[in-house]
């Protein structure tokens, strides 16, 4: 899968951009707060029609439009999968008033299409200085990325995803009837069995895709320590059956039983959730923990294993994606090297070169070894402007 060309309009702060894009590593280099980042945020939001982090769309839109309060934002890519062409686009248009809000069209191929239609077109696995909130963060990002690998591989996962979010709010509305005596407990009977058929689905999909990312992400991280340490991946769904965090090497539940411990659970805690008013079971409230030595790295793990832990997990991810798709995904990589000592600079350059497409963006070229940046094109970022070493060709408009 290669990312062919990026066009973006009033993105961040790229008020135009025409790029054209090559199979391999391609480096962005500059100073900060110049585009580097924006720009591979642009792709991830083109992959998974999501901003990077917790980030409203309106934020996305250039500020100077903001002035103008009729704005727009526009993102389109082409991408090569394997011989066919397919044309991606994203359109924000503001809404006018103190606080404009956005409207989100989204084309493929020129058809406009839902966000479900456009997640998987183009694959991407992004590693940020922000991922090291994955290890050690609160546990809504450890969900937020599992949602979001198991949707980019599974329209079924999505589909299951969008669902269980539109019951869980409609049940919180109920739970907060109940307890000011304006709806009965009776009626949560309906919204407990859909929330069950649809969650536990996506708990067993979540503990399958552990199983088979797990020995891929430790292999990962002990050639980045050289051997020293192995990591474990402990996931641990809310409902009832488990007690304990589970790994991956263990068998995952058969669907029935964990539909049979779900409904349980809503069972054992229905008091408790009318007393507070929101639900507290389910996939929505898992968790999942990464162990070296059986020490937790979330709590105790230094910034430099927390950091070298979530790169083994993106990279891994991206293996995961060739093995259940046979292609690779792109890889953006954002200031991957920054806290990265010279042997684990090294470890991880030497394995980026296997994939068909690797953006990376960097403050200085002198991190990279001579022979790598010999091997990668090299783009000059600066004041949202994208200029090609090689050709001394601007892509801005």
């Amino acid at each position: 899968m290669i990312l062919k060309h990026l066009s973006l309009t009033n993105f961040r702060n790229y008020p135009c951009l025409e790029l054209d894009l090559a199979p391999g590593v391609s480096i962005f280099w500059g100073g900060n707060a110049q585009g580097k980042t924006n720009f591979l945020e642009a792709v991830y939001f083109l992959s998974t029609a999501r901003p990077v982090g917790p980030v409203a769309e309106r934020e996305l839109v250039n500020w100077s439009t903001w002035q103008e309060k009729t704005g727009f934002c526009r993102l389109s890519a082409r991408v090569d999968d394997g011989g066919s062409q397919t044309r991606l686009e994203i359109l924000l248009l503001l809404r006018g008033g103190d606080l404009p809000q956005v409207r989100r069209i989204i084309r493929v191929n020129g058809v406009v299409r839902r966000a479900m239609e456009l997640v998987g077109r183009l694959r991407t696995v992004m590693f940020s200085p922000r991922d090291i909130a994955l290890i050690g963060g609160e546990p809504v990002l450890r969900r937020r990325w599992l949602d979001i690998l198991n949707a980019q591989l599974s329209p079924r996962y999505l589909r299951s995803l969008l669902r269980y979010t539109r019951v869980l709010n409609q049940r919180n509305k109920l739970l907060k009837a109940i307890g000011a005596q304006r709806a009965t407990s009776t009626e949560l009977d309906f919204w407990d069995r859909e929330l069950v058929e649809t969650g536990s689905y996506l708990i067993l999909q979540r503990q399958q895709v552990l199983q088979k990312l797990s020995p891929l992400t430790q292999g990962i991280h002990r050639e980045l320590t050289r051997g020293k340490e192995k990591l474990e991946l402990l996931y641990r769904p809310s409902i009832s059956v488990y007690d304990h965090f589970v790994s991956p090497s263990e068998e995952p539940s058969d669907l029935q039983e964990i539909k049979r411990s779900f409904g349980r659970s809503l069972e054992e805690n229905r008091k408790r959730e009318i007393m507070q008013g929101v639900s507290l079971i389910g996939p929505h409230r898992d968790d999942l923990r990464f162990g070296v030595g059986g020490v937790d790295m979330g709590a105790y793990g230094s910034r430099g294993q927390q950091r070298t832990i979530a790169l083994s997990l993106r990279l891994g991810e991206a293996r995961f994606m060739l093995r259940e798709t046979g292609k690779l995904p792109v890889l953006l990589l954002d200031d991957v090297l920054s806290e990265l000592d010279e042997e684990r600079r090294g470890q991880l350059l030497k394995s980026v070169l296997d994939y068909q497409q690797v953006l990376i963006t960097a403050t200085e070229l002198d991190r990279f070894p001579a022979d790598f940046l010999s091997r990668a094109a090299r783009f000059k970022v600066e004041g949202g402007r994208v200029e090609s070493l090689a050709s001394a060709a601007n892509s801005a408009c």
